[in-house]
């Protein structure tokens, strides 16, 4: 039931940034909308602003089942392209707001662990520190981050396949690449 609840407010919110900015959306708007009251929102989150992670941890659920190996992180990443544009109201609205942080902070949540898993998975033979892995993955992330929050700064207007295939055909090989580098720098 408090899974339904959550869905529900989270519809609600998705309805409601339709209309209006998300700035102007109150936690009554949400409630009403949903034929609930304020109380059940807050015992299932604090502020609207919970809400969104909550939504974004879920997506982030979906979209990297079974996508995070070397032969499947192009298709993590198209997900992620294709959830967001399906999402676009809410995204669009959490970006040009304060709440701008938040998107970042999934975006990099998400990227860090498809990637720390690819490179994990890359480093079979190498005995690369968990340290030198974990720098990798992140610096991986930034440059993938910042494709995506520059494509939802052109409004996602880019064909999603294309900034994968483009984004794949740059990064073949650069794991293993950088994993032997690390393997020997030690």
């Amino acid at each position: 039931m408090s899974n339904l609840t959550k869905r529900a407010l989270e519809a609600s919110l998705k309805k409601l940034l339709l209309k209006k900015p998300l700035d102007k959306i109150t936690i009554s708007d949400i409630a009403d909308d949903c034929g609930m009251n304020r109380m059940t929102f807050y015992y299932h989150f604090q502020d609207i602003y919970d809400l969104i992670d909550w939504s974004f941890a879920e997506e982030a659920e979906k979209i990297l089942a079974g996508k995070k190996s070397y032969e499947t992180w192009q298709e993590g990443y198209l997900q992620l392209f294709l959830s967001i544009l399906e999402n676009k109201p809410l995204i669009m609205n959490v970006y040009r707001t304060v709440s701008r942080e938040q998107l970042e902070q999934y975006l990099f949540k998400v990227s860090y662990r498809l990637l720390r898993d690819v490179v994990e998975e890359e480093d079979k033979e190498r005995v690369v520190s968990e340290e030198d892995k974990d720098f990798i993955a992140n610096f991986y992330k930034y440059a993938y981050v910042g494709l995506i929050l520059d494509w939802i700064q052109r409004d996602m207007k880019e064909n999603p396949e294309k900034i994968i295939s483009r984004m794949s055909l740059l990064m073949q090989g650069n794991f293993a690449r950088a994993l032997e580098a690390y393997s020997k720098y030690r």
